[in-house]
């Protein structure tokens, strides 16, 4: 199953738009948005496992040198559809 992760980003001043520019071009970047607040990106990224995805991550912060700090938030939820038989209730 996949795994999905949430980036949220600081840029250095004035960077925010090349950014997420370069972030859009990254195969795995599944969606990037300029946000307020103390964060001024959040990128959702995908990827096979969570190897996968800190994989991603690491040729993230070499390619983009405008990334002062980020923090990285892993989904935790999964599709009902992919829920464990024996836990489904029956009559």
């Amino acid at each position: 199953m996949a795994k999905r992760t949430f980036l949220l980003i600081e840029t250095a001043v004035s960077k925010v738009h090349e950014t997420v520019s370069a972030l859009k071009q990254i195969e795995g970047v599944k969606s990037v948005e300029r946000v307020t607040g103390p964060y001024d990106v959040i990128a959702v990224l995908e990827g096979e496992d969570l190897i996968a995805v800190g994989e991603l991550e690491a040729r993230i912060a070499k390619l983009i040198p405008h990334i002062s700090r980020s923090v990285t938030c892993t989904s935790l939820s999964w599709p009902c559809e992919n829920a464990i038989p024996s836990l489904v209730l029956r009559k």
